[in-house]
């Protein structure tokens, strides 16, 4: 089932998510539902409170090649374990924050810790998209957007763009 994706500015995006102490079936349809939500924004990711749900929960899949099977990643509980000192930048976008891009710099590899959808514990080490995209949900379960990354005016631009738009489609 498709959920809706909260826009920012909304106070459930800056808050800092529960660790989950057990994979219910709840939550694994909640995971389910986020990735046919994100597949059909389209976006690459999609963390929990996009979806009004304060769990440490996000999902992933960064396969854009045209004919290339897809990856789906769920992960309960994701934990940076180490990150590069090289960085690299990416032209960020957010399915909170439609429309509006902006580059940030994060770490060019990261190893991620994490609970697949059976409670079985996962480590990778991400690069390129991968790497940017698992950081960028992963913030989002620490009450960040990538937005919070930029200088004061251009991230007061792009909340008012947000806000604007929150009234149109209140209005629509």
């Amino acid at each position: 089932m498709k959920r809706k994706i909260l826009i920012h500015p909304d106070p459930r995006l800056k808050k800092v998510c529960e660790p989950v102490a057990d994979i219910s079936d709840e939550l694994r349809r909640l995971a389910d539902d986020m990735l046919e939500t994100m597949y059909d924004a389209p976006g690459i990711g999609l963390a929990a409170p996009q979806v009004g749900h304060l769990d440490r929960l996000i999902v992933l899949d960064c396969v854009k090649e045209e004919g290339a099977a897809p990856r789906p990643l769920v992960m309960f509980n994701p934990e940076i374990k180490a990150a590069s000192d090289e960085v690299s930048v990416y032209d960020e976008g957010c399915l909170s924050i439609p429309d509006q891009y902006a580059e940030v710099t994060r770490p060019r590899e990261v190893e991620v810790e994490w609970l697949d959808r059976d409670g079985n514990l996962q480590r990778e080490t991400f690069d390129g998209l991968w790497a940017t995209c698992v950081q960028h949900e992963i913030d989002h379960l620490n009450g960040k957007l990538f937005i919070d990354y930029l200088k004061p005016l251009k991230r007061q631009m792009i909340t008012r763009k947000m806000q604007k738009l929150k009234r149109e489609m209140a209005r629509a």
